[in-house]
């Protein structure tokens, strides 16, 4: 399957995924321990909600704008808010953070991540941002290549915590 996630950024399902995957960061920076997130389909660390494929679905229209549009939220959904804007100018919604971003932005200098993404394009995308800059590990192409990457590292940081980011689409014929 050929899955382009810049068709379907700050869609409603993004929103939601975004909402509890910062969350749970919450709740593991809670401890002390460090924690490792792996985000198996990290896709690319930032949208453009103005480029051609954003425009050609307007999925963000019913996601992030309309949850933008909103007075009152709860705390938790507020946090989320402060975090898309936070990569945007100020008063504007031009960016919407991927999934790798927002954990990367979310986590403590502990804390460690991995991001898998098969898509070339993608994989560029998250490479030229600051993922990189926080200790992301952005080599690994596959949930294989991790492992491989895994069974070679430096083995002295105990993880007490772990998030497993999994990507699930559909297709309906």
């Amino acid at each position: 399957m050929n899955y382009r996630h810049a068709f379907h950024a700050g869609n409603h399902a993004d929103v939601l995924k975004h909402i509890v995957q910062l969350a749970l960061i919450d709740s593991f920076k809670r401890k002390d321990s460090p924690f490792f997130v792996l985000d198996t389909h990290g896709g690319a660390g930032r949208y453009l909600l103005a480029s051609e494929e954003s425009r050609k679905t307007l999925e963000a229209e019913s996601g992030i704008m309309r949850l933008m549009a909103q007075p009152r939220l709860p705390e938790v959904v507020e946090r989320y808010l402060k975090a898309v804007q936070a990569d945007n100018p100020v008063g504007a919604l031009t960016n919407y953070p991927g999934s790798p971003l927002l954990s990367a932005q979310a986590m403590r200098a502990q804390d460690r991540m991995a991001v898998c993404e098969l898509q070339e394009a993608e994989t560029a995308i998250q490479r030229v941002s600051e993922m990189s800059e926080r200790g992301v590990d952005l080599s690994p192409r596959s949930i294989e290549a991790l492992g491989e990457t895994r069974r070679r590292s430096d083995r002295t940081m105990l993880i007490g915590l772990a998030l497993v980011l999994l990507a699930a689409m559909w297709i309906l014929h």
